[in-house]
């Protein structure tokens, strides 16, 4: 008689559904906003083609220090992203942690009159939920800020960053 297989953690088996929904959400709520995969982004970086897209990074401060992707600015909203004085016609690729904040950027971008703007599909989640390059101030970096214990569940396990003090990370989002 051979050994009853191990189930596979409820957690790995809803992550493609949770992610389902997520896209989903991201594409009904800004319809014409137009993304760019990770393996797409991984591409065009990696080939160093001219011109070579301006990576925006929508997330707050605190989920930016812990990792980033590499050649990102801090731009969590829309003056930011006008303050780093970006030409209209430059590509700008922007992504947050699943795509919505970073859709929403997009939009409010366009309807600026920037022509060559995208999401990052699944954003950074799923860039290292890929095994992609992540830095902390200039160095590789191994971990992502969750957002919140519930998005930090569409991280591949190991992936979320887990503050020393949980109470100062609740704390510096009030």
């Amino acid at each position: 008689m051979s050994p009853m297989p191990t189930p596979m953690p409820l957690r790995t088996l809803a992550r493609p559904v949770a992610w389902w929904v997520v896209d989903h959400w991201v594409k009904w709520a800004f319809p014409g906003v137009a993304t760019l995969s990770p393996q797409s982004l991984a591409n065009w970086l990696s080939e160093g083609k001219a011109p070579l897209p301006i990576l925006l990074d929508v997330r707050r401060d605190d989920e930016f220090a812990v990792s980033h992707l590499p050649e990102a600015h801090v731009a969590p909203n829309l003056d930011a992203a006008l303050a780093l004085g970006l030409d209209p016609n430059q590509p700008i690729v922007a992504y947050c942690s699943v795509g919505y904040r970073s859709a929403r950027l997009v939009a409010q971008l366009q309807a600026a009159g920037y022509t060559q703007v995208y999401n990052l599909a699944g954003s950074i989640f799923q860039w290292a939920n890929e095994g992609r390059s992540l830095v902390q101030s200039g160095q590789p970096a191994a971990v992502v800020h969750p957002y919140d214990p519930r998005w930090g569940l569409l991280l591949k396990p190991g992936l979320a960053y887990q503050p020393e003090n949980p109470a100062s990370t609740t704390e510096e989002k009030a």
